[in-house]
This record gives structure tokens, sequence and C-alpha cells, in this order.
């Protein structure tokens, strides 16, 4: 039987959740004191009542904020119907979902998992078995330094920071990182040898990096000339984060990839991840070869049927604020020495600092405003696709309040820096 503090918000309800993970779950999240009890629009609130502006969504996942009611009607309707039937039978949402993404990525096909690091796994295999096609020796993988794309054995294996590998090594064999920015090694190091290229278009744990245009469009061309598949990681910065559907429509022309995984937004909290593909691509998984028991599950495909309806009407909006945002960071830029850096696109943004900026978060839970700091010293925004400028203003008075607090430590890092 859950006792009854389980359930009940009492003045110790934080308190008590956090004493009953220490002692029932595997400690490898470094939480922050904070428990969340319910959410609205673009803000949560803690088991007290306290508001807290949610410009993290649970990490790029709930795009259209919060108990959003377009997404809410769905789940209750669809959850009195069917919520699973495994893929040994149809359902009428799979087919339409993959349809709506075909159609808005400019790909053919479709196979839905749970998570992005699962849809990368898949990815892998697929780029694995069209070089077995064509040779025994054609299975070498190129991807990026810096990069992120998941926590399996087989993302990890492409994942370009020693930190997430170290601890599991070894993995994948035949696996070559270049660095961001440099064509001349990417050239160098694609070969006969090579099936496929996997990079973000925008790196989003690496501390939001665009990857730039002209490399984009290098690994398309040696893709073509080595007969390689491209694969384009949009987990985090797909699904209209940069203000396209996909980050790599913001090119003119579309860089379009033989392959593209996404996830976090698309079905807004609830577990879908996504591999789209070009027909060359996907005649490399034949029946048997992959699957999924969850993956495409009937709620989760209707509830991001619904997403792209709503993402469709507000599609220009993400636009419009990402950029009203991006200025409003830019001009704190110019009042605070220790900010390094804006970059980004639409609503993936990110403020780096040239000092640590996690005491940040932590002071920006107080004054009721979540944010993330990955990379150290990168503030990462990923607001709701909703944001109004309202919350935009709030969000930048309160991080004007926290710049001021952090001139002092950052006087400090330079002191201890000998600068």
């Amino acid at each position: 039987m859950i006792s009854e503090s389980a359930v009940v918000p009492t003045q110790d309800t934080s308190q008590l959740i956090a004493e009953r993970e220490r002692q029932y779950l595997l400690q490898n999240y470094a939480r922050y004191p904070l428990a969340l009890a319910r959410g609205k629009g673009s803000y949560v609130y803690d088991f007290s009542g306290k508001r807290y502006l949610d410009l993290i969504t649970g990490i790029g996942v709930n795009a259209l904020g919060h108990a959003h009611p377009r997404l809410v009607r769905a789940i209750r309707d669809q959850a009195g119907k069917l919520i699973h039937c495994s893929n040994l039978y149809y359902h009428e949402y799979q087919g339409r979902l993959a349809e709506v993404i075909a159609k808005r990525s400019g790909l053919d096909r479709c196979f839905f998992a749970n998570s992005g690091t699962e849809a990368v796994e898949g990815a892998l295999k697929m780029v694995r078995s069209y070089g077995h096609r064509i040779g025994p020796e054609k299975y070498e993988i190129v991807a990026l330094e810096n990069s992120f794309h998941g926590r399996t054995m087989g993302a990890l294996s492409v994942t370009g920071q020693p930190k997430y590998r170290k601890d599991f090594e070894p993995l994948l064999p035949g696996v070559r990182f270049v660095p961001v920015r440099d064509d001349s090694a990417l050239e160098a190091a694609v070969t006969s040898r090579t099936a496929g290229i996997v990079l973000e278009v925008i790196q989003g744990e690496g501390g939001v990096y665009p990857i730039c245009e002209r490399m984009l469009r290098k690994a398309k061309q040696l893709c073509e000339q080595f007969d390689a598949l491209l694969v384009f990681d949009e987990i985090q910065c797909g699904v209209g984060r940069s203000g396209t559907y996909f980050a790599y429509q913001m090119f003119d022309p579309v860089i379009l990839p033989d392959v593209m995984v996404t996830a976090k937004p698309i079905a807004n909290g609830l577990p879908l991840g996504v591999i789209a593909c070009n027909e060359r691509a996907a005649a490399s998984i034949a029946a048997g070869m992959h699957g999924s028991t969850f993956g495409g599950g009937v709620l989760a495909c209707r509830v991001a049927c619904e997403f792209f309806e709503v993402l469709d009407e507000i599609l220009p909006q993400v636009r419009e604020q990402g950029a009203y945002f991006k200025s409003r960071l830019e001009a704190l830029m110019s009042k605070y020495e220790f900010i390094k850096e804006v970059r980004g696109f639409g609503l993936m943004l990110g403020v780096e600092l040239r000092m640590p900026g996690k005491q940040i978060v932590s002071d920006a839970i107080e004054q009721g405003l979540l944010i993330n700091c990955t990379h150290e010293t990168v503030l990462r925004f990923l607001p709701p696709f909703t944001l109004s400028r309202r919350e935009v203003d709030l969000a930048i008075r309160i991080l004007e309040k926290l710049f001021t607090r952090a001139r002092g430590p950052w006087a400090e890092y330079q002191s201890r820096a000998g600068n």
C-alpha cells in the first residue's frame, strides 16, 4: 500500500519525497532541492504552491507547456479507448503520425521507438546494415567531438565527450571523431570504409553549438561520394525548436539527410522517439531486423498527431519569440562582462559564461525561474513554444538580478584564475 504522505501534500512533502528517493532509487541523478506538484502553461508549482517560470521544460520535452488543453483532451479521450495494442496489429494513429512527419520532414518512412537514445540505436543499426550490404569492411562511423547522442552503449559510442564514455569502454568499434568546425578533418576521416556520418545540427548538451552550414554540406557531399548514410540527430533541436519543423530546414537549399532521429517534444511528455529516413536507408532494415514493444503506441501517437496540429499554428511564434528572447539576452551581454556569447536559433538558446554557471541555476530556482547549465558554463534555455513576450520580460528581470549578484563571484573567480 502506498503511504498517504506519498500522495497528499503536507508541509514536509518535498523532504519526504527526497528521503524516499535517497533510500530506494539508484543515486545517478544530482537533483536540485525542488519537488514539483503540477504545471499550467509556462509555469510549474511546488508542493507549497510556489510558482516557477519553466524555461527548461523537462529538457525540451514540454514544448507546448504544461496541461495544454488540447493535449489533455486527447489523452483523456484515448486513455478511455485504447492505450496499447503492440506492433502485432494496426492502430489508427501510427500511420497517420508517420505521414505527418514524412510530409514535414521531406523524408519517406518512419520507425517509432520510446526515446531519443533508442532512435539513435536504430539509426546506428540502419547504418551498419547499409554498409554490410555493400561490403564487410564498410562499417565505420564518423561523429563529432563535443556531441551527445544518448546513454545506451551504441549512442555512447558516437558521443564525442570522454566524460560520458570512459566508465563503459570498450564501446562500439570503428567510430572516428572530428572537431566541430574542421572540414579538413571530416574529409580526412571519411573513406570507403565509412558507412555513415552522425551529427547534431545544433549540439544541445554540448553547449547549444550550431554546426555551421558549410560543414553540414560537406558531410552531405562526402556521404554521396562514398555511398554512406548521413544521419542528423534532432532529438533536442528538432520538431519546431529551431523555428522550423526540423533544424536542417533552416538552410536554403535544405540539407536533407538520409536518416533523421528526433524525440523530446514530439509527444509533449509522453515517451516517443522517431527515426525518419529516405527509401535508400529504409531498405537496409527488413522484417524482423528491428522492433520495439512500446514504440509507436496508440496514446503517444495520438498525442503527437495533436501536437503537430498545434505546432502548425504556432511555428511563426517560435521564430518571433525566439528572436525577441535572443535580443534581450544579447542586451544583457553588453552589461555583464562575464557573458561570453549568446547563441542558438528559435527557442533553443544558450548563454555562455566565462565562469561556472551552476550557482546561477540554483539562485534562479530561489527566484522562481527554472533553467539549466550544460557544459559547466552554458546557461541553456528551452522554453515552451507558447512562451509570451511578457514571460520573456519576466525571465530577463530575474536574470538581471542574478547577474548583478554574480558580479561578486566573477571577481573572485578572476582573482583565483590570476587575472
